[in-house]
């Protein structure tokens, strides 16, 4: 029988060496963040903070994250949480480097987050519904059925989403009242939004939102009230790593130059102000929360996109910069349709009206299978062939040519896109490169295709987070 007391001993040794190595490793700031060439910020779907619409990629922390992109002059890559918890287990595991969310300041997360100066400030409040015949009721009549003493609270349920700072909110206040309010944490990936649908559809009877996102949801849902404040006002603000006190410090200065400046605001207003777009999304078959399309062209993308080995939603990027889903849409340059063709190259590859979805998109398709054909000579790896495909759609291959046979002078790669010849490609609009004899086809505005691949990457990316 092995002995009990050393079996222990050991367990503990392991133990203690665990947690002085998770103790001793390397804090990652914000030196080692420039070394590695991108910011990873988590965050999580909203309809208020991060979402796609029709395609576009939006939210408040979206937006302000593409501005803290342009301060810091470093990519910001986005990655998802279910919930709260998963938040901040990811930080906790270096997955990420700052939690870009509205998270309520609270003394339990304090203990283990550091966090920005505040964003905002709001109050939590009961999402409920108004009487059924409220339309019909005196102001006062509706007054007396609804919740405005949270000592009323007392042996009700209220559903909230998971790991919030709700849950500790209710547990508080069901001591304040000295009565058992029933908190039910809804599922993993379940979100506030959710739940204010869930109430409004009768499928629970309460939820708690910040007020501001109440607010708005109440524009849309106006059957629900929002007018019982079950906290007083507390700050949002985003955090990092206790660890990260340098990147603290860029995110707190950044925040005090945006705070005064108008753009601020305005990104704020469009996502919590303005009920009249909220309601316009929200009720659209293109809003992610009801599992929604990217475009009304989806399920053609899906038939077409496998014909030449691309994700449909690869496919369904490059759509949207071309044209932003508008089959009538027509370029300076002719260029017209979903797929913006040329009339010949439309004529040439089957679209005999280039104005029809079915045809366009199909005709699209084979242009982009014949540019795969001509560069598979030249580019074996299939991920860097896509880059040059992508880039001769915009700009023609000879152009791209001419860029490859420029790095390949300048000793680069010209094989690879990134940091190789899309160098070249932006140099194709300086006479010193674009007279040089390995040049056949002149000036290009460089910037454009390889502003191009880039953003048709960026897209796709959003897209896989959000459209399976």
């Amino acid at each position: 029988m092995p002995n009990m007391r050393i079996i222990s001993a050991v367990i503990l040794l392991i133990c203690v060496a665990t947690a002085c190595a998770e103790r001793d490793k390397p804090a990652v700031d914000f030196p080692q963040i420039k070394d590695r060439g991108e910011l990873v910020a988590i965050t999580s779907y909203s309809p208020f903070s991060y979402f796609v619409y029709r395609g576009q990629v939006m939210g408040y922390e979206y937006e302000l994250l593409q501005l803290f992109e342009d301060y810091l002059g470093l990519p910001v890559r986005i990655k998802l949480a279910a919930d709260f918890d998963e938040m901040i287990d990811m930080l906790e595991k270096g997955e990420g480097d700052l939690i870009a969310y509205g998270l309520t300041v609270t003394s339990a997360r304090r203990e283990r987050l550091a966090f920005t100066e505040p964003f905002n400030m709001t109050r939590q409040v009961l999402v409920q519904r108004k009487p059924d015949n409220w339309r019909q009721m005196m102001l006062h009549q509706i007054e007396q059925q609804l919740i405005r003493n949270p000592v009323e609270l007392a042996g009700e349920t209220i559903s909230v989403r998971r790991g919030s700072a709700y849950v500790e909110r209710l547990h508080n206040l069901s001591r304040e009242i000295g009565a058992e309010i029933h908190i039910r944490e809804a599922p993993e990936g379940m979100i506030t939004e959710d739940l204010i649908h869930q109430v409004a559809n009768y499928e629970i009877d309460y939820t708690v939102a910040d007020e501001n996102i109440a607010g708005i949801s109440a524009a849309y849902y106006q059957d629900l009230d929002v007018s019982t404040a079950v906290s007083l006002p507390q700050q949002t603000a985003w955090a990092v790593r206790p660890g990260s006190g340098m990147l603290l410090d860029t995110l707190n200065t950044w925040l005090f130059e945006m705070q005064n400046h108008a753009d601020y605001y305005v990104i704020y207003n469009k996502y919590y102000e303005n009920r009249r777009a909220f309601r316009s999304r929200y009720s659209s078959e293109f809003f992610p929360i009801g599992g929604g399309q990217i475009s009304r062209y989806d399920s053609l993308l899906q038939e077409e996109a496998p014909k030449i080995g691309w994700d449909w939603r690869l496919l369904a990027a490059l759509m949207f910069r071309e044209s932003r889903f508008d089959p009538s849409a027509r370029s300076w340059a002719g260029a017209v349709g979903l797929m913006q063709l040329m009339p010949r190259t439309a004529e040439e590859f089957g679209a005999g009206d280039p104005y029809d979805p079915e045809q366009n998109i199909a005709a699209g398709v084979r242009f982009i299978e014949w540019l795969e054909n001509y560069w598979k000579p030249h580019i074996e790896n299939e991920q860097e062939r896509r880059n040059f495909v992508m880039a001769s759609y915009n700009v023609g291959h000879g152009h791209v040519q001419d860029a490859r046979r420029l790095a390949e002078a300048h000793g680069e790669d010209p094989d690879r896109w990134h940091g190789h010849v899309e160098e070249y490609m932006l140099k194709k609009s300086n006479p010193e490169y674009y007279n040089r004899e390995e040049v056949r086809f002149g000036y290009a505005a460089g910037i454009e295709p390889v502003t191009y691949v880039k953003t048709i990457k960026s897209l796709f990316e959003h897209y896989q987070l959000f459209f399976d």
